[in-house]
């Protein structure tokens, strides 16, 4: 039955920047499916530890630095020795720093670029490695961006690394399908989290976000869960190297 395929019971599955906004949303919506979690954060144990245990899941956390890339290989090692094996990445985590193109520093460029693209390639090698060496289908799923498409302003590094998370998306889509891995991405649009209060809360470009968006409302965590599911999921085993838009109608407009 089709409904099987979205089962993911016995499936172990990393998401990066776990803890709060997207990475949150997503993890529940794996759990929920039957996936145990490991949940990658920074700063602060995920408070969704219990939720997740709660709905029958295992969980672990890992406190990691990601822009050090000698942390990557110990997490999925960390996972393997936990769980036994590793089934699905999602490459969530990632920063943002807001500055005039004219201004920018190499700095700036790099904290950006190092954990949005650098990070994320080595961590997805060190995942196709492992599933490489189970024999097994693994998948990944990398978290874009409506400026994957678009140039936007005062953004000029995350620009630049999310356009990369795109080409870097196809071409490991193509080169890992015959070990039967499926790389793919979801470019969220708008959503309410935290990391846009400040447009939430400015009433001119709440306005102008709102009416560009044709379902009229600002995403939610909530909706990563069906993208993030289907990707993760034998449904999608046919898929390599697409993006799913998950913005409401943005790009479509």
């Amino acid at each position: 039955m089709i409904l099987d395929k979205f089962n993911l019971s016995g499936k172990v599955a990393i998401v990066t920047g776990s803890s709060t906004g997207l990475g949150e949303g997503m993890a529940y919506g794996l759990a929920e499916a039957g996936a145990d979690i490991v949940g990658v954060y920074n700063n602060h144990l995920p408070e969704n530890q219990k939720k997740i245990e709660a709905l029958g899941s295992r969980f672990l956390g890992i406190q990691a630095d990601l822009s050090n890339i000698s942390l990557v290989a110990d997490i999925v090692g960390k996972t393997v020795e936990a769980f036994g094996r590793l089934d699905i990445l999602v490459n969530n985590a990632g920063i943002i720093i807001r500055n005039k193109s004219v201004d920018f520093t190499e700095e700036q460029w790099d904290d950006v670029v190092n954990i949005n693209l650098k990070t994320l390639f080595f961590l997805s090698q060190a995942a196709a490695r492992q599933f490489i060496s189970q024999k097994s289908n693994g998948k990944i799923i990398n978290i874009a961006s409506l400026l994957s498409f678009q140039g936007g302003i005062l953004v000029p590094s995350y620009t630049a690394s999310k356009s990369g998370v795109m080409g870097l998306k196809r071409l490991l889509g193509a080169e890992w399908a015959p070990h039967n891995i499926n790389v793919n991405a979801i470019a969220p649009g708008y959503m309410a989290t935290r990391n846009t209060r400040a447009l939430q809360d400015d009433p001119v470009r709440n306005k102008q976000i709102l009416e560009r968006i044709p379902a009229g409302r600002w995403g939610r965590p909530d909706d990563m869960k069906g993208a993030v599911l289907f990707l993760a999921s034998e449904a999608s085993n046919y898929i390599n190297g697409y993006t799913i838009a998950v913005d409401g109608g943005w790009l479509a407009r």
